[in-house]
């Protein structure tokens, strides 16, 4: 079942009210508490709104679940399961809701039930006499027996029968649907009881009756009709069942404002279980006698008629202990009629349950579990066909696999540089998604998996923490495809935006998983076991670490540092980290459909709508190349003269348009080719060489960017962002060539992930180039041949650049090395295992023969420094 920690608050106002002060409240001292410890906010304020989220994901469960269940309920009530039943734990006027939709639905399927029955029951009993006419007809017409009034007999019984059966059958259809109404007047009992006795001998049974009436002269206001009505089918039932030469005795007697009539016979009588089913149309005992009289509805007929008259009927213990007993219990005068009195009358009534339920939760049947299972929750709807409810199973060790990551990452993560121990945590981390994703085998997640694998590694290979960044950012995008099997760009994205949205689509199956750790009684169980651990570990090892000195070492070495600041952070940390794995986990385990959204479009109507707009751009693109030849065939001069600028400025001023217009086309042929029109073969051959001129023009423009970089890199010096943005224009040339392959075979399926794979290539070759160190190596090439450098700049490079800035090609004086590495004064001394790192250790080593002190400042442009200001 669904906790419901607010189920004894009866009022859902206060429920709500509750819920709104214990949000605030926990955001309120989460906020504090982390600012008080000197959280930033960008770890702050996530966890603050998750740890929120999750207190009122916790407090609201169960409220609103009853109407999702009543809404599933009386969807299956509405092709005919009348067995759905909901939960009715909850005292606030939901719960009232749910209480009165169960009687409700017990009541129709209980009708339903009698239903089907009395459909059933019906036929049968019409079939027995009309088989017993037709089998007497068939004699007569074929001339076997003859036609005479004993042969007739039987066949006039058996449409006597039937004529009943009818009558019995009409009388119920008139009460039950409200047509019966009665007609009280003052009847004297005992006359009324006399003619009914007198019309019981006459059908011949070989019992006697013995009626008392007392007073005798009593008279009450009835139908006479239908009380005689009533009379008959109980003598009718009790002259059928009493042996030959029994007495049937009828007693009537007032009591009050009311009088009972009771019918007693001498026979086998009526077992307590079968009480109440022998008045149902039809009913049968436990043995499987009929009762009810001769069609098998006369105690029907007679409840119907009590019920009528505002009375009650029932079997009661005899007095003699055998026979059977039955007691109608009918006021003077029937009260006003405020409805019609219908077959749910008879219906053997459930007992219905008494005193506090919700004090008292029962215990859900396996119906009603299942039924919760199959209840849509209130996200199903928030998310749609984009991500459907799946029913995925509780996975423990998933939680406890983010869990153990975010515990890492706090013991690992605070006050190190990235190194091994942000290594160990990100295998941690893809070691929960491996373990969670059903895709482990599929050939593109295997190899997203090894590329992630791969740009994991640059952590403790390189030092320069923007390469770091955009490896680690590289990394989960990758994985985030892996898991979700992305094939199309909108699906790409999507998987981004999905592993936020995880965290909110994935409560329902955190709190499955919950419920399955704490469930069955061992939440107590657990919650005391890991109390008395941790005060054994805490006690205990306090006292040895104090009595020994090497454990103490020991211990300080393996605990992290768990002052009050740190304290906070680490916790922040637990949270943030085991959180977003969490969500991770739940995204690979129940991934969304996020090619969906990618479907193939329409194609356009004709072939001008595409040709147009891509001849355009292919025209501007002629207008760009134009001026780029006039450029270089005209020479500076003439570019000096028309636009006053120098040819540095020039290639600088136009680098990020060019970037900017190279992936735009990009974007136009993966449109075209997904749009246009290709049925004809004048429809291709266009699109071959409209594209294809279009993606070899866009190939010069990158030759073009490229070259103005060079040219601007050679005047200006080297920088890592410079660098980066020719990795990257070299990559859009890259996918341009793509592109015409995918003009050419008109294919253009595979291009999405080619964009994934083939970025994180060219990354994870940035990163095995050592950018920082190749920047350092040229600027020291460009200041030994032209005396310029930017020392500030090579200053603030990583530890990737201090073996070019020691050991590199250009020979450096002791002062120029002391301009280019100053500031370093860390060592690996200062360092513990968790932030080793190959760059750091190779930094290290290069600097043990370079001593840093040269007496000379390091400060750029100082009085007092030969390190000249940059050029």
């Amino acid at each position: 079942m669904t906790p419901q920690p607010l189920a004894a608050v009866r009022s859902i106002k206060v429920k709500l009210g509750l819920l709104v002060a214990a949000s605030v409240l926990v955001a309120t001292a989460v906020a504090t508490l982390g600012r008080a410890g000197g959280v930033p906010a960008w770890l702050g304020v996530p966890v603050t709104v998750a740890l929120a989220l999750a207190v009122t994901q916790l407090l609201a469960a169960g409220m609103t679940a009853p109407l999702r269940q009543m809404t599933a309920a009386a969807r299956r009530m509405a092709t005919g399961d009348h067995g759905a039943r909901v939960p009715e734990t909850s005292r606030d006027e939901v719960g009232e809701l749910a209480r009165a939709f169960n009687t409700m639905a017990a009541d129709l399927a209980a009708v339903d039930r009698q239903r089907r029955e009395l459909v059933a029951n019906v036929s049968h009993e019409l079939r027995t006499p009309l088989t017993g006419m037709r089998a007497v007809l068939e004699n007569l017409v074929d001339g076997v027996g003859p036609a005479d009034p004993e042969a007739l007999r039987p066949a006039l019984d058996q449409a006597e029968r039937t004529s009943r059966l009818v009558e019995d059958l009409l009388d119920l259809a008139r009460v039950d649907a409200g047509r019966a109404p009665l007609t009280p007047q003052q009847v004297p009992l005992g006359a009324l009881l006399a003619e009914a006795v007198a019309e019981a001998a006459l059908l011949g049974r070989p019992v006697t009756y013995d009626v008392v009436v007392s007073p005798p002269d009593l008279a009450v206001a009835a139908d006479p009709a239908r009380l005689h009505q009533l009379v008959a089918n109980l003598l009718d039932n009790a002259s059928r069942h009493s042996p030959a030469g029994g007495t049937v005795r009828v007693v009537a007697e007032q009591a009050g404002e009311r009088y009972v009539v009771e019918v007693r016979d001498e026979g086998p009588g009526v077992a307590t279980a079968d009480r109440e089913r022998v008045f149902e149309p039809f009913g049968t005992l436990s043995a499987g006698d009929a009762v009810g009289g001769s069609t098998g509805l006369g105690l029907a007929i007679a409840r119907w008629v009590t019920d009528l008259h505002g009375g009650t009927i029932g079997f009661v213990e005899p007095a003699a202990g055998r026979g059977a007993r039955v007691r109608v219990d009918l006021p003077l005068a029937p009260p006003e009629r405020g409805g019609p009195v219908g077959l749910e009358t008879v219906v053997a009534r459930p007992p219905r349950p008494t005193g506090d339920v919700a004090a008292r939760p029962p215990r859900p049947t396996e119906a009603e579990a299942a039924a919760e299972s199959d209840v849509p929750g209130l996200l199903d709807d928030v998310f749609g066909s984009f991500w459907p409810a799946r029913g995925v199973p509780a996975r423990v060790g998933l939680l406890a696999g983010a869990v153990v990551t975010g515990v890492l990452a706090a013991a690992l993560l605070p006050e190190r540089d990235l190194g091994l121990g942000t290594l160990v945590v990100l295998l941690a981390a893809g070691g929960v998604l491996v373990t969670a994703t059903p895709r482990r085998r599929d050939p593109w997640t295997l190899t997203c998996a090894g590329l992630c694998l791969l740009l994991a590694g640059v952590t403790v290979v390189r030092d320069a923490e923007w390469l770091v960044v955009l490896c680690l950012l590289a990394a989960v995008a990758t994985a985030l495809c892996g898991v979700t099997g992305a094939r199309s760009a909108a699906g790409i994205a999507l998987s981004g935006l999905a592993w936020p949205l995880a965290g909110l689509r994935g409560l329902p199956w955190l709190g499955r998983t919950l419920a399955t750790l704490t469930g069955r009684g061992g939440g107590a169980a657990l919650l005391r076991t890991l109390v008395w651990s941790a005060l054994g570990l805490v006690v205990f090892g306090a006292l040895l670490v104090s009595a020994d000195a090497l454990l103490a070492e020991w211990v300080d070495a393996v605990v992290p540092d768990l002052t009050s600041d740190l304290l906070v952070a680490r916790v922040f940390l637990t949270v943030a980290v085991g959180g977003v794995v969490l969500a991770a986990a739940y995204l690979a385990l129940d991934p969304p459909r996020v090619d969906r959204a990618d479907r193939d479009p329409r194609p356009v109507g004709r072939r001008f709508e595409w040709l147009a707009p891509v001849l355009v751009v292919v025209g501007v693109l002629a207008a760009f190349l134009a001026a780029q030849a006039t450029v270089v065939l005209a020479g500076h001069d003439h570019l000096r003269r028309t636009t006053g600028l120098t040819y540095a400025e020039y290639v600088h001023q136009g680098f990020g348009q060019l970037t900017v217009a190279t992936a735009l086309t990009l974007l136009v042929v993966r449109v075209v080719v997904r749009r246009a029109p290709r049925a004809t073969v004048a429809d291709r051959v266009w699109l071959r060489a409209a594209l294809g001129l279009l993606c070899v023009e866009t190939l010069v423009v990158v030759g073009a960017a490229l070259h103005r970089m060079h040219l601007y890199q050679e005047a200006y010096g080297f920088t890592s962002l410079r660098l980066l943005v020719d990795v990257v224009e070299g990559w859009l040339g890259l996918l341009v060539l793509a592109s015409l392959a995918s003009v050419v075979v008109l294919r253009s399926a595979w291009f999405p992930r080619f964009v994934l794979v083939s970025g994180v290539v060219a990354l994870l070759g940035l990163a095995a180039v050592n950018p920082e160190g190749w920047v350092a190596e040229h600027n020291l090439e460009r200041y030994a041949a032209t005396g310029r450098v930017d020392w500030e700049h090579l200053q603030g490079l990583s530890d990737d650049a201090v073996p070019a800035l020691v050991g590199g090609s250009a020979d450096l004086s002791a002062d120029d090395r002391a301009c280019a590495l100053g500031g370093r004064s860390e060592t690996g001394e200062d360092r513990d295992l968790w932030e080793w790192n190959a760059a750091r250790s190779r930094a290290d080593r290069a600097l043990d023969d370079v001593p840093l002190e040269s007496g000379v400042a390091a400060t750029t442009g100082s009085s007092a420094s030969p390190c000249g200001s940059p050029s």
